[in-house]
């Protein structure tokens, strides 16, 4: 059999042009496949039950539940190919158990009234500055933030997105997603269509230039790291305590939604999940919709009960 070394450079290739793979999805691979040729070094064998046991054995000892999962899904996916290329006489996957629990995370969200003041400071921002650059500044910055609440994209699908890909005649945006999966969603707030109107009319060309849509100083592709600072430099000036960060405009958008009794389904499309099992975890954090159903629905309220 080939080196283990070999075998991880041919799987990755294969990863990036046949399956096409996106580069954050190949580092990732990249990263857990390493730490198990760094693990096997000097191994006889490192497709033995018996190795792959005490990987996954000192994985756990080392990362939160969340890694572990990952780092055994990319060994899970490197084995699979090798069976597939004819490399293996057996899966050694198909005698290991796997499974483990997992602790329920709810993710966090921003209040209503939070999205709101962060929203009001943006637009105060920009009647307030004194320069031709800030101006611009706060032109893409309101783009930015408007558009990763109106549509719960991921950063990565925002700062990746190209200027074909925002369609401001239809009002809609393709974003690419996890595993090359596309998916198209309207804009139906007119301040938001008008935020994107305005920056792309602004911006238009270093938008050509850079090949993007949203840009940076450099006339260069926004990073997730910019996005980042932008959302931190917001709330301190709204004067917001609550460390924000852009995925929880994301997990907001699919809360307040299913608050608005808006069906789960609909969401998990709008959030680009493949499984609804996903999307369900934004069931146990919308507490606001369970209260407002208890106090006011509940078939107790109905009852009519004779005392004494």
């Amino acid at each position: 059999m080939d080196t283990l070394h070999h075998c991880i450079a041919t799987y990755l290739e294969h990863c990036e042009y046949r399956k096409r793979l996106d580069q954050k999805t190949l580092k990732a691979y990249l990263i857990d496949l390493k730490q198990y040729e760094f693990f096997c070094s000097g191994a006889a064998d490192y497709t033995s039950k018996d190795m792959i046991d005490r990987f996954i054995t000192d994985l756990h000892k080392k990362y939160k539940a969340k890694t572990v999962k990952r780092k055994i899904a990319s060994l899970k996916a490197f084995f699979h190919f090798l069976e597939y290329k004819g490399q293996l006489q057996e899966n050694p996957f198909s005698k290991i158990e796997t499974r483990f629990r997992e602790p329920k995370l709810l993710p966090k969200t921003i209040p209503f009234h939070a999205i709101q003041t962060l929203l009001s400071s943006l637009y105060a921002q920009k009647e307030q500055v004194t320069s031709e650059y800030q101006r611009r500044c706060c032109i893409r910055d309101i783009a930015v933030i408007e558009l990763l609440f109106a549509t719960g994209m991921r950063i990565s699908e925002l700062c990746s997105l190209k200027p074909s890909d925002i369609d401001l005649e239809n009002n809609s945006v393709l974003i690419y997603g996890k595993g090359s999966k596309e998916r198209i969603l309207q804009l139906g707030n007119p301040e938001v269509i008008n935020a994107l109107n305005v920056y792309q009319k602004t911006f238009k060309s270093e938008i050509a230039s850079c090949g993007y849509f949203f840009v940076n100083r450099l006339h260069q592709k926004l990073s997730d790291q910019s996005v980042r600072f932008m959302i931190n430099h917001y709330a301190e000036l709204a004067g917001i305590s609550q460390h924000i960060t852009p995925h929880m405009f994301r997990h907001s958008f699919a809360t307040l939604l299913l608050e608005q009794d808006v069906d789960i389904r609909y969401i998990q499309r709008m959030l680009g999940h493949s499984s609804i099992s996903t999307t369900e975890i934004y069931t146990h954090v919308s507490n606001t919709k369970q209260k407002d159903i208890l106090v006011h629905k509940h078939p107790r309220n109905l009852m009519e009960v004779k005392k004494g």
